[in-house]
């Protein structure tokens, strides 16, 4: 089969095309031994694929290593008593592989796909939705009426965030760099969107404050973030594709009672694999219900993988920018 490979940890410019034999139904997070195998139409791309191109991600896999965390297609085989039959569509978290014509993935990542989606929006589902529920309301403790702030809301985890934010009845901000950017964030559902270059801390305390934020984006931001909070509001840390890791003076922490989370949704479910089910229930609700359509962004080739990344790298992709096969 064709496959991605990163063989030397150069960056997205090093990524290279090669022909590799088929995943056998087997995987390291499978204890069980339940594997699901995919023939991948669409395969998501994130910001932690940028960080293993250069060995900077917590997952450091042997080189040569095929990336690729979160795949959707149509299941070729599936252990024996299995929810997903040969033939049906599928979203699964492979965590490695993806970018691949073939992946397996644990059956416990692995759920069929509503008709409401196509494969390329299958491919940013789990990762993202299942990153924004989590963060919202496993971590944020998020109440209907709230107001939840999205920093990078036109990113993937952000345009996620802000569709399952509004279908648990929640209002939302979003802070974005551009014109184009905020065109995305509205269309996920923002109801006020700011400028990450300009005041927006001083626009979000005059617009009412936030109760919860929710930030993918790190850097020197957090302060701010602090300071646009309600009393007994929550900030939310699900990620720095900024770069930098901010520090923060816990002083501030005790002036309106506010609470620093971290949300870090991958190592927490490999632990506890029976929520991702019980989040993907609640999900399956949100899009039966029409609150969640995941925006994608550019779809490109296999062969086009580095093109990918480097489009996540510079911080100029919009929605989930997807892979096909």
């Amino acid at each position: 089969m064709r496959a991605v490979q990163i063989s030397e940890l150069t960056g997205p410019q090093g990524l290279e095309l090669v022909d590799v034999p088929e995943p056998e139904a087997a995987h390291p997070l499978a204890g069980d031994g339940r594997v699901v195998v995919i023939d991948v139409e669409a395969a998501g791309v994130s910001f932690p694929e940028v960080l293993q191109s250069r060995g900077e991600y917590q997952l450091k896999p042997d080189l040569p290593f095929i990336p690729g965390a979160e795949v959707a297609g149509t299941v070729r085989s599936a252990p024996e008593g299995s929810r997903l039959r040969q033939g049906d569509r599928v979203a699964a978290m492979s965590m490695l592989g993806g970018f691949a014509e073939v992946a397996a993935a644990p059956e416990f990542l692995a759920f069929p796909l509503a008709d409401e989606l196509d494969v390329a929006q299958g491919a940013g589902l789990i990762l993202n939705y299942h990153t924004a529920y989590f963060s919202l309301v496993t971590r944020g403790r998020l109440r209907e009426g709230e107001t939840v702030l999205v920093h990078g809301a036109a990113g993937g985890v952000g345009t996620a965030t802000l569709q399952v934010a509004k279908g648990l009845g929640a209002r939302t901000f979003a802070v974005v760099s551009d014109d184009e950017k905020e065109e995305v964030a509205r269309r996920a559902g923002a109801d006020e969107v700011f400028r990450s270059g300009g005041p927006w801390k001083d626009e979000v305390r005059e617009a009412g404050r936030a109760d919860l934020v929710i930030d993918p984006v790190g850097g020197d931001r957090m302060t701010d973030s602090l300071r646009s909070l309600r009393e007994e509001g929550r900030l939310v840390v699900v990620g720095f594709t900024g770069g930098s890791i901010p520090e923060v003076k816990v002083n501030r922490l005790l002036l309106n009672n506010i609470d620093v989370v971290g949300a870090g949704w991958g190592a927490y479910i490999t632990r506890r694999p029976a929520l991702i089910g019980e989040i993907a229930a609640k999900l399956d609700e949100l899009i039966a219900a029409g609150h969640i359509q995941p925006l994608v962004g550019a779809r490109l080739p296999l062969e086009r993988a580095s093109e990918a990344l480097q489009l996540i790298d510079g911080r100029g992709a919009t929605g989930k920018v997807v892979l096909e096969p």
